[in-house]
C-alpha cells in the first residue's frame, strides 16, 4: 500500500469519517498481554477465537466508546520499534477520567508510568506506560474547565 497522495479531481468530496473503529495489536505472548489488557487496563471481551490455519488467536476488546482493540498473535513475530521512534503507529492514546486515579491503579498492577505532565497547548494532563510489549500507551485526562 502506497502512502502517496494521487492527484484528485477538484471537486473530490472528502472521506466522511466517523470515528476510529478499532486499533490491532500483535503481542509476543498472548496470554501475557490478553491479562494486561483485560485485566490491568479493564477492557471487555467481545470474542475470542484461535484461528487454527494461521497459529493465530484473535481477541476483540471494547472500550465504553465503543471503539476496540484487536490483540493478536503470530508465531515469532518481529519486535517493534519504539525507541528510537519509527514511522508508522507511533502510540495508542487512552482518554480516562482521571489521570491520577488512573495512575495508582497502574501502579497497583506494578506498570511503570511516567510522570504526569500537562499539554502545553489543551492544558490536558497526561502520561505514557508501555504494554508488555513495549508498545506506548498514553492516558489523556479531561482539559481543565
Amino acid at each position: 500500500m502506497s502512502g502517496g497522495l494521487n492527484p484528485l479531481p477538484a471537486l473530490a468530496p472528502p472521506l466522511q469519517v466517523r470515528g476510529v473503529h478499532h486499533v490491532a495489536i500483535i503481542a509476543s505472548d498472548y496470554a501475557r498481554s490478553r491479562r494486561f489488557y483485560t485485566e490491568v487496563l479493564g477492557l471487555r471481551v467481545m470474542n475470542e477465537v484461535f484461528r487454527t490455519e494461521r497459529q493465530s488467536h484473535k481477541l476483540d476488546l471494547a472500550l465504553p466508546d465503543g471503539s476496540q482493540v484487536e490483540l493478536f498473535s503470530f508465531p515469532q513475530p518481529p519486535p517493534r520499534p519504539s525507541y528510537p521512534e519509527a514511522c508508522g503507529l507511533r502510540h495508542l492514546a487512552l482518554r480516562v477520567a482521571d489521570v491520577e486515579a488512573s495512575v495508582a491503579a497502574l501502579v497497583a498492577h506494578g506498570v511503570a508510568v511516567e510522570p504526569v505532565r500537562v499539554d502545553p497547548f489543551t492544558g490536558a494532563p497526561f502520561t505514557f506506560f508501555a504494554d508488555p510489549d513495549g508498545l506506548p500507551i498514553e492516558l489523556v485526562g479531561p482539559r481543565p474547565v
